[in-house]
């Protein structure tokens, strides 16, 4: 592929991020990333890369390099939410390490997000 301005590839490219934006789930980004994959260049793949990266915080942005960097880890199931996976992974792990974990992403969380997640549980408890 040439490295020159074409309108074509660049058109095609954009649209592929409008549709992945609106579909907005696993398939439709990773078609995007072979689209991108045939009809960019490695520095303008790079240059996206770069500018979504920095529109994120850096502990989100740490967050994105490693779970893109890191090994596989355990093997999903398709089409499964993060509360499922959560929950199963709730009924596997132990007391301690439910309780572990649980603090330490509560203490992660922004101030609006713990204050939403006390309500939701207070509201469960109230029930």
């Amino acid at each position: 592929m040439g490295t020159g301005f074409s309108y074509d590839r660049y058109d095609r490219s954009a649209r592929m991020m409008h549709h992945a934006l609106i579909l907005n789930d696993f398939r439709a980004w990773e078609a995007a990333s072979s689209i991108w994959a045939l009809r960019l260049t490695v520095q303008e793949r790079t240059a996206l890369l770069l500018a979504s990266i920095w529109s994120l915080d850096r502990e989100d942005a740490q967050d994105v390099a490693e779970a893109a960097l890191s090994g596989a880890g355990m093997p999903q199931a398709a089409f499964i939410t993060n509360i499922d996976q959560a929950a199963f992974w709730a009924d596997m792990a132990s007391p301690s390490e439910r309780k572990a974990y649980c603090l330490a992403s509560y203490n992660r969380m922004p101030e609006c997000d713990q204050s939403a997640f006390l309500e939701h549980i207070q509201r469960g408890a109230a029930a």
